[in-house]
């Protein structure tokens, strides 16, 4: 496992919520390459700790909830027209009441799936967001920790020979890499 990635069984989904993030990364694999980054990890069983595929993660669930708050909409105006039209029928409703009720529960049982569907994803949504935010604060705090690493050896070196410059920066590239492998 790359030191960037986190494996999806371990994020506190459900398996159905862990297929829909799976589903998630695989759809983003025709994007930038850090989302097909994420679909590749994706195949893996790995969520990547990369901030632009999370954030890319995050607006592809956002476009998927609008299109599940839409067509819950769209089942709610016809669960209502229906509803309507049968209060205004009900004298004559009788010869046809099986198949409509029939009609009206599928409605009703779809909006529940979908309602299951929208917190599933909130669900998975939400714990995107957490990396995300986690991974941003790390990057700044590497950035930060890097800048002013930076600026404490070249102020401290600036009247150090040439050689004295070169051998440290040797040395520091070392301690730098053997920091970022005992990370992983």
């Amino acid at each position: 496992m790359t030191a960037n990635a986190v494996p999806d069984t371990q994020l506190g989904l459900t398996p159905e919520e862990v297929q829909i993030l799976r589903q998630g990364q695989a759809a983003l694999d025709g994007g930038s390459s850090s989302s097909r980054a994420a679909s590749r990890a994706s195949s893996q069983g790995l969520l990547l700790l990369d901030s632009s595929s999370l954030a890319a993660l995050g607006r592809y669930f956002d476009q998927l909830m609008a299109n599940i708050e839409y067509n819950i909409h769209c089942l709610s105006e016809q669960a209502n027209m229906f509803t309507q039209v049968q209060y205004d029928r009900a004298g004559n409703i009788i010869a046809g009441a099986d198949q409509e009720i029939a009609r009206y529960t599928s409605i009703i049982r779809q909006l529940d799936e979908l309602e299951v569907d929208f917190d599933r994803i909130a669900h998975i949504k939400e714990i995107v967001k957490q990396y995300r935010s986690r991974v941003e604060s790390l990057e700044r705090e590497l950035d930060d920790s890097g800048s002013s690493r930076r600026h404490r050896h070249s102020s401290s070196h600036h009247h150090s020979s040439s050689s004295s410059r070169h051998g440290h920066s040797s040395s520091h590239r070392h301690h730098s890499s053997s920091h970022r492998s005992s990370r992983r």
